[in-house]
């Protein structure tokens, strides 16, 4: 049984905007709470689905499109019913980190969360538990943080277990959001992620990085509002045609564990490669310089698989264990399927 409290009714129609309410005790606030701000517009028969950013509080361009949603969008303009929040880890984008400053949660690796835990577990128990089993599909808005820029890509993420329909819809959708490259991520469900969570509740889960360092970009904003409107009109939610992009997108997908490559010391970290580049397992992936040190020769980061650099580190700086490139190759598929 959940803790939270939501001040709006999830079975009316119209147009809703108020808050869950997460009991949050402390000196300055004996009675306190957390003020999740979510909207809910209803209007009849139709698709279910929940639109979610701030998952991580630094990552802005999602917050920015839901919260102009939120004030523009009218119930009469959809068909079904849509869930929206802009907020989804408050403390964290108040503060505008990855992880909430009261617990150091991120949400992101919390589900399936906790009703009786710290603030962020019971965001996610309350997410994973009381939204995802009230909807069809869930699209979850990443940008990458202040250590991570992403080339922009959306995501689906598919249950092993799946049905193949199942599978050919969450892709499908997938590619109807509308940028040039798509990642898949097939896995069986795990502690974590809010994914594993929609896989769980057999929702389609959709999503993607659209840009990252911890900055707006208007171009990524733009791309942000292309998905919403275009995801809403491929489930049928609006009035208007998801027309099909004059591109076919890049249809991608990470192997293993190595296809993540890793500081191993303390330094400055000059990169070899760009977003987008395609490179061999051996490739330069950049050198860890030491300008505290001067005289210590620099140590060079090497790639061990192929493929196409679709992240890489964005701050200079790094620490035994930072994450500094992220690479993912084609799929190999049959009908947009893995094959394995």
């Amino acid at each position: 049984m959940t803790q939270i409290i939501s001040t709006i009714d999830y079975n009316i129609e119209g147009k809703q905007v108020g808050w869950l309410r997460l009991p949050h005790s402390i000196t300055r606030s004996a009675y306190g709470t957390i003020a999740i701000p979510i909207a809910l517009l209803s209007n009849g028969k139709g698709p279910k689905i929940l639109l979610t950013a701030g998952n991580h509080g630094d990552e802005y361009e999602g917050q920015i499109v839901l919260t102009r949603l939120i004030k523009e969008l009218q119930s009469e303009e959809i068909s079904g019913q849509l869930f929206i929040l802009p907020a989804l880890n408050l403390p964290a984008v108040i503060t505008g980190k990855r992880v909430s400053p009261i617990d150091n949660g991120n949400l992101n690796r919390l589900f399936p969360g906790n009703p009786n835990g710290t603030p962020t577990e019971m965001i996610a128990d309350y997410v994973e538990n009381h939204l995802l089993t009230r909807v069809d599909v869930v699209v979850d808005f990443h940008c990458g943080g202040a250590s991570l820029d992403y080339r922009p890509h959306a995501s689906a993420h598919i249950s092993k277990q799946a049905e193949p329909e199942h599978k050919i819809k969450n892709i499908e959708a997938a590619k109807a959001l509308g940028l040039e490259h798509v990642m898949i991520f097939e896995r069986n469900p795990e502690v974590g992620k809010l994914p594993d969570a929609a896989m769980r509740k057999g929702v389609i889960s959709l999503g993607g990085e659209f840009g990252g360092s911890a900055s707006v970009k208007k171009s990524y904003v733009r791309l942000v509002e292309n998905a919403v409107s275009n995801v809403l009109a491929y489930f049928e939610m609006t009035r208007k045609v998801n027309t099909k992009p004059s591109f076919e997108p890049q249809i991608l997908a990470p192997a293993n564990a190595n296809d993540l490559v890793y500081a191993d010391e303390r330094g400055l970290f000059e990169p070899a490669t760009e977003l987008g580049d395609f490179v061999n397992s051996g490739d330069l992936c950049g050198s860890i310089l030491f300008p505290e040190n001067p005289s210590r020769k620099e140590l060079y980061v090497y790639f061990e698989t192929s493929g196409y650099v679709v992240c890489k580190r964005h701050l200079g700086r790094v620490e035994p264990g930072d994450c500094v490139a992220h690479l993912a190759r084609k799929l190999p598929v049959k009908n947009d399927l893995r094959t394995d």
